[in-house]
């Protein structure tokens, strides 16, 4: 059995400055840089994911733009599949499961970003593709929701995804745990 790393969209536009800033990102990115770490010592297979937003309208995620770029602190090594995609969920139109497939892997450990888009998305999709997953919860951020006119905080957000994966779809740790 092998174990790939799927770090999905730690890009510049969600951090402070961005131009979708999320609600503890850079925390996020310092926990999922300490899970990238295990995984180059280990010298497992890990997979950055890079979204691009090319849909008329988009106003985060612009090809060619400082916003698009992954984060330093999760920069990808030579050697390090990176992936773009332009939708929520990581294996639609990529070659992410083509790629998961040749490198014999079976279980996927994600951190990223947002947690009730991408990470939900992506996830769910990798289970139905009988992956065994592990979701790191404080290594992915989200941002305050509305809904109805109701507000939803980022923590209620998280909480409530997180939830929802671990009720079929997936393990859910935090960095310390997962790393001990």
């Amino acid at each position: 059995m092998s174990k790939a790393l799927i770090i999905v969209d730690i890009q510049n536009d969600y951090f402070e400055n961005g131009a979708m800033e999320l609600v503890c990102s850079l925390q996020a990115s310092e926990n999922a840089k300490q899970v990238l770490s295990k995984f180059r010592s280990e010298k497992s297979p890990i997979v950055h994911i890079q979204h691009l937003s090319v849909a008329p309208g988009s106003t985060f995620f612009l090809p060619d733009t400082k916003g698009q770029e992954i984060h330093e602190n999760v920069t990808p090594l030579g050697g390090e599949k990176v992936i773009e995609k332009y939708y929520p969920n990581s294996f639609r139109e990529t070659e992410l499961l083509e790629y998961l497939k040749s490198q014999n892997v079976t279980e996927l450990v994600f951190v990223g970003m947002m947690t009730q888009m991408c990470i939900d998305a992506t996830v769910r999709a990798a289970k139905d593709f009988e992956f065994q997953c592990t979701v790191i919860g404080d290594a992915c951020a989200t941002l305050d929701l509305e809904v109805n006119g109701k507000q939803v905080k980022a923590a209620d957000v998280q909480t409530a995804f997180l939830a929802g994966l671990s009720f079929f779809y997936a393990d859910i740790k935090n960095t310390a745990d997962y790393l001990s």
